[in-house]
């Protein structure tokens, strides 16, 4: 592993465990040349998930569009950074656990919103007024409605 800091390739690891969410290891390492510490997370690679978009193009499963989108959708709201990450984990988990290696954008966005809507009220609906594309103000009254209504 290259240390980050001075690039040297000699670098020696301290100590191990499984990180927070148990789906990776958490190494803490030393570089040799500078004695700086620095943390690295390894985790299982698997084959690339396929998204199916909307217009039938493909592209690779990117997390960081998931956080991305969950980021936006909770400006602004009480909600802090690490149940974000937990709320993308989680995501990201399910959408692993379909056992299937093309999955469609929109069960991603179901996924997401339905963990959203246990979350915050606020950001779900601002979620699914991009998600769903609301056209008017009627659809996203709709949905407040269909929002009440599940309480």
């Amino acid at each position: 592993m290259k240390c980050p800091y001075c690039g040297c390739e000699d670098t020696r690891v301290i100590d191990s465990r499984p990180a927070d969410d148990n789906c990776s290891i958490r190494r803490r390492r030393v570089c040799d040349e500078c004695g700086k510490r620095f943390t690295t997370y390894e985790k299982v690679e698997t084959a690339p998930l396929i998204v199916i978009k909307k217009d039938n193009n493909r592209e690779q499963f990117s997390r960081s569009k998931i956080e991305a989108g969950v980021l936006r959708a909770c400006h602004k709201r009480p909600i802090s950074a690490k149940q974000i990450t937990q709320l993308v984990d989680d995501v990201e988990n399910e959408v692993m656990a379909l056992e299937t290696r093309e999955v469609p954008s929109k069960a991603i966005g179901e996924i997401v919103m339905k963990h959203l809507k246990d979350l915050d009220q606020v950001a779900y609906v601002r979620f699914a007024s991009v998600y769903r594309e609301f056209k008017d103000v009627g659809t996203f009254m709709e949905e407040l409605r269909n929002l009440l209504d599940s309480k």
